[in-house]
């Protein structure tokens, strides 16, 4: 991966993070996509700025932006853009939010990056070359017993529908684990499990711009992630991402006697 490239992304993630820290004071001024899906002013200004810097760093390249798409499916070369995972977090001055962005080339992710610009935590990831905290190689946890586990979820917007399903699979990692964290920012869930504060992260009903460059960060850091039966890709139902030693252990309490729905 070119270093021009990398450092010129990684400019591009610190600018979009100063527009979350010099709005994080402002009123909020909060619409809604649906009955608890959130967009703010600061989620529209941040993708905007990035919908201008990213294609002129990677000439040929697009931008599939969470407030600004128009398909899911991203091109050949295309940036894959959460301006603020965790809005409902923000709108609430939880600091758990992150810009993510991802490149996606011919298939596969390449470069990602996960910034938290309220704790200046930047983590980020080359194909090949490893993952990154504030410039500090990073790998996943070590831990290989699931009692000892600590494991982040989260709850789909479309949850009506298999709150049943939710439930369940929350008492059973409940019950198997050290404990279950529901962060409110997927991104950050699979970032934090890049670095080893998590052992791993479960969550239906993800977009391409939730999970991109986190997906990258796990398996740059060593650990492992896929749907509930088989590879993960951007339009699987569910991802599992772990340390890789509790992987299958993690997989068998998910999987439910009824079909997936989705998938």
């Amino acid at each position: 991966m070119d270093k021009q490239l990398v450092n010129g992304f990684l400019d591009c993630m610190r600018q979009a993070g100063r527009v979350v820290r010099e709005q994080w004071n402002d009123p909020r001024e909060i619409a809604f996509k649906g009955r608890i899906d959130l967009v703010t002013q600061t989620d529209l200004a941040v993708e905007r700025l990035l919908l201008e810097r990213l294609p002129a760093l990677l000439p040929g390249s697009t931008v599939l932006g969470e407030e600004s798409h128009t398909s899911l499916v991203p091109g050949d070369l295309t940036w894959i853009v959460d301006p603020v995972d965790g809005t409902t977090n923000y709108a609430h001055r939880i600091p758990l939010v992150a810009v993510s962005v991802a490149l996606w080339r011919q298939g596969r992710v390449d470069l990602g990056a996960v910034y938290l610009p309220v704790l200046d935590e930047l983590f980020w990831a080359v194909r090949g070359q490893g993952a990154f905290l504030n410039g500090e190689a990073i790998s996943v946890s070590s831990e290989g017993t699931m009692q000892a586990a600590l494991i982040a979820t989260g709850f789909p917007y479309s949850f009506y529908s298999e709150v049943d399903a939710v439930c369940e699979r929350l008492r059973r990692v409940l019950l198997a684990t050290q404990g279950i964290r529901r962060l409110g920012s997927a991104a950050v869930d699979l970032a934090y499990t890049a670095c080893g504060r998590l052992e791993g992260f479960y969550e239906t009903g993800l977009k391409p711009w939730d999970t991109s460059a986190g997906w990258l960060l796990v398996e740059e850091a060593g650990g492992r992630v896929s749907a509930l039966d088989g590879e993960y890709a951007l339009d699987s139902h569910m991802i599992v991402a772990t340390n890789g030693a509790v992987h299958e252990e993690l997989l068998s309490l998910l999987r439910l006697p009824e079909a997936e729905p989705g998938r």
